[in-house]
């Protein structure tokens, strides 16, 4: 039986039982015959003991990685046994609750392979099966593997590089000389650890930036994985998250930063701004309560002029981030290094991801970048508005004179056209383009103050009856459905989470569901549907097909259910 307590992207802490025995993972198996899973070896080969069942790691031909021969899958008590090479085709029965790779370390420093044996293991398992790689990790490498979705390893490789004079820590191969096996195998164990503490606090990705650097193999790995893996990782991203750093290169391409600019890239400016402003990123997340954009604030929200005005906000590791989008998950979530210097990679993106902004057509661009206008000098003819610092009187002064002064034979447009066309940039980043149609019609608008919007459906026969589709709130950083909503969407085919007929009291366990839409993240907006009802909304804290494959833990966070 398996439990997931917690989840960083493919990284997860399980608790698996069996036959009243508990471990929980990510694990490190040694060869303790005290432990409910140890590894006993022994002249004819290897025996995995598993909770009271003996399953043998070696039998028939011991075929390797690179004979280009594939062995037959092998069954017993629940445990699957897969040799390298991997069979082309891999399906698992019902009863299969462990599979193991027994000769994974002939993958070792062979990071394109690896890459491609953990998606293709990883994916045939699916879910709700430990995946077990045997002879491969070390402490160095033990946060990658758990990131990219292994939950067992066992100790073999620290004690044989032990016995070979050298000394394994997470941070570097150090040759001693002398028997390090059983250091090695207190570091591995206690990396483990941490690998569980920042899976707990959703923060894995950040200890895999610290680790990778150890050697070139793994950040090899790392490259590979966050490219040709993008679709794999993407798919267990959250679109929410707590505070992380970005204190590497490679946490440039993290996949859920990469998400967000795919999704920025079919972004469009709202139909009534003429002026785009360029404005430096802030410490505080989200930018609009920090100290610096409150002030920006005093000096553009000053006269009707301001719907005109379209403030974008230039940033690394996002390149862009429109106001109306700046509560929403990474952009209220990231820190970076802030030293004044551009690496060539964050500059190019930067340059790229403004210069389609500016390409949908503005009357006026202004820059209130400061040191920073380098970053998009020559994308077009901009009126730069900072005097030192850009928040100092002076540059507020000069910045609201400038607006002034440019939107002066602009016609002002109304509040509520302004407040409807931005909403609209909500929902169609949050469920695309199609979805923020049926939410958004001509009787549908948005009331409040951001970040707190409502949205509103009037009845065109009676203007008098009305319904609430949805809230923005700064919590979550985007659109929480009602009912009605829900029904909406639903109708089309979008975010729905296919259900057994029950009476639904509380929140939705994966257990009572039948199927999901493949495209919900963690964080999602999910909606419970039986026979075509809704029958509740809330919040996805599975994604799409680990709700599918489950049948335990929470998989939707009921807001609202049918009474």
């Amino acid at each position: 039986m398996l439990d997931i307590v917690s989840r960083s992207q493919r990284g997860r802490v399980c608790e698996y039982s069996r036959n009243g025995e508990k471990v929980v993972t990510p694990a490190v198996i040694g060869s303790d015959e005290k432990e409910s899973i140890w590894i006993e070896h022994a002249d004819s080969g290897r025996t995995l003991h598993v909770m009271g069942s003996s399953v043998p790691l070696e039998s028939g031909l011991r075929t390797t990685a690179s004979s280009g021969v594939s062995s037959d899958i092998t069954v017993k008590d629940g445990v699957a046994v897969v040799r390298l090479p991997l069979p082309e085709e891999m399906v698992f029965g019902d009863d299969v609750e462990i599979v193991v790779i027994p000769n994974a370390y002939e993958l070792r420093k062979d990071s394109r392979r690896t890459v491609d044996t953990v998606i293709r293991i990883r994916e045939a398992a699916g879910f709700n099966r430990i995946v077990m790689m045997l002879g491969l990790a070390e402490p160095s490498t033990i946060a990658m593997l758990s990131y990219m979705g292994i939950d067992m390893f066992d100790d073999s490789l620290p004690r044989a590089a032990g016995l070979s004079g050298i000394m394994l820590i997470p941070e570097a191969e150090v040759v001693t000389g002398k028997d390090e096996s059983e250091a090695n195998v207190r570091a591995i164990n206690e990396e483990v650890e941490k690998v569980r503490i920042f899976i707990g606090s959703d923060r894995l990705r950040e200890l895999v930036d610290q680790r990778a650097p150890s050697t070139p193999s793994s950040v090899a790995t790392l490259r590979i994985y966050d490219d040709v893996g993008y679709r794999y990782a993407e798919e267990t991203c959250s679109t929410v998250g707590c505070r992380f750093s970005c204190n590497t290169t490679q946490a440039l391409r993290r996949p859920d930063i990469k998400a967000y600019k795919e999704r920025i890239a079919n972004y469009r400016k709202p139909e009534n701004k003429r002026v785009l402003l360029l404005l430096p990123c802030s410490a505080k997340k989200p930018y609009h309560i920090s100290k610096s954009h409150k002030a920006f604030a005093s000096a553009i929200h000053t006269a009707s002029h301001d719907t005109l005005v379209h403030e974008v906000i230039v940033t690394s590791p996002l390149g862009v981030v429109p106001r109306e989008l700046d509560a929403f998950y990474p952009a209220n979530s990231y820190d970076i290094p802030v030293t004044g210097e551009w690496k060539c990679e964050e500059k190019r993106f930067i340059r790229e991801m403004v210069g389609n902004i500016i390409a949908q057509g503005y009357d006026k661009v202004v820059c209130h970048l400061g040191e920073d206008y380098e970053l998009v000098e020559g994308l077009a003819d901009m009126e730069c508005t900072v005097v030192g610092d850009p928040t100092s009187p002076a540059s507020l002064e000069n910045l609201d004179k400038t607006l002034r002064a440019i939107t002066k034979d602009m016609e002002p447009v109304d509040y509520l056209i302004d407040r409807n066309n931005q909403m609209r940039n909500v929902l169609e980043f949050q469920f695309g383009r199609e979805a923020a149609d049926l939410l958004m019609d001509e009787n549908t608008y948005a009331i409040g103050k951001f970040p707190y919007w409502k949205l509103i459906r009037e009845n065109p026969e009676d203007k008098k009856q009305k319904v609430q589709l949805g809230m923005v709130t700064p919590e979550r950083g985007m659109l929480s459905l009602t009912l009605d909503g829900a029904r909406i969407l639903a109708e089309n085919g979008f975010n729905t989470v296919e259900i057994m007929d029950f009476e639904m009291k509380g929140n939705l366990f994966a257990v009572g569901v039948v199927s999901a839409d493949p495209r919900i993240h963690v964080g999602d907006e999910a909606i419970a549907v039986c026979n075509g009802e809704v029958r509740g909304v809330g919040v996805a804290f599975m994604c799409g097909r680990e709700m599918t494959d489950l049948k335990r833990g929470i998989a939707v966070k009921i807001r609202h259910k049918l009474k």
